[in-house]
């Protein structure tokens, strides 16, 4: 190494950071972005995308499909119509919650924004993340996947679902029976400990997802406990092989 980048690579780490080359094994965007393009995903339905984060993240390392993000959040709906504006390929759903039925629906916001539920949470959550604690609620439109993805569905070559919905991923299945088999892969946030009170747990999840035809392809670290280290959630993806 030379004098040069052992000094630039010192500045780094004496600021708090680290440098790594851009690989699947160091960030996760990466690792599923070489799943996408494996299979020749060309859409992304984006569920739950709080203020874009995912989307954000998954087009810096260079996926150039069609995105299309759902969020019920009224205030994080805002924030993620105003990140998507300048992408002509990236867009935004009216604003809704993703579940089994087509009506309304309370849901509960949390202080943190991203942690936000439709079912209540449960101890472990909030003492995990104190920002997790709900503040509030408001009364959203709810809609099921076979209501609202076709139209999206139909341009698309292949299509890949990713599920952030804190405990209600079950509920967004039921819901999306006919759409389904025609999605190539699914990325699924999956909870180890019961978070929110009523939700299926990683193992209900994966067998679900397999008697539906889908193979785990890898998973990705997500929600760990500060406290003592714990892994509380993941995040499993599968594809149609």
């Amino acid at each position: 190494m030379s004098n040069s980048k052992k000094f630039i690579k010192l500045m780094i780490h004496t600021a708090g950071f680290d440098l790594h080359r851009l690989t699947p094994a160091s960030n996760p965007a990466f690792e599923l972005l070489k799943a996408l393009n494996r299979f020749d995903i060309d859409l992304v339905l984006d569920l739950g995308a709080n203020v874009g984060q995912f989307a954000s993240e998954l087009r810096s390392v260079g996926y150039k499909g069609t995105l299309v993000s759902f969020e019920p959040l009224s205030s994080a709906h805002k924030a993620l119509s105003k990140a998507a504006g300048s992408d002509p390929k990236w867009q935004v759903h009216p604003r809704c919650a993703i579940g089994d039925f087509d009506g309304e629906i309370e849901i509960n916001i949390a202080d943190n924004s991203v942690s936000s539920s439709v079912l209540p949470m449960l101890e472990a959550c909030f003492l995990a993340e104190k920002t997790s604690a709900y503040v509030g609620s408001e009364r959203v439109p709810m809609r099921r996947l076979d209501s609202v993805a076709p139209q999206y569905l139909a341009d698309a070559h292949r299509a890949f679902l990713k599920m952030d919905t804190q405990g209600f991923e079950s509920q967004v299945l039921d819901g999306a029976a006919q759409i389904l088999p025609i999605i190539k892969g699914i990325q699924c946030e999956m909870t180890l400990v019961p978070l929110y009170d009523g939700q299926k747990l990683w193992m209900d999840m994966i067998h679900r997802l397999e008697s539906d035809g889908f193979t785990l392809w890898s998973i990705q670290r997500g929600f760990t406990d500060p406290r003592d280290g714990r892994t509380l959630q993941i995040d499993a993806i599968f594809f149609r092989l």
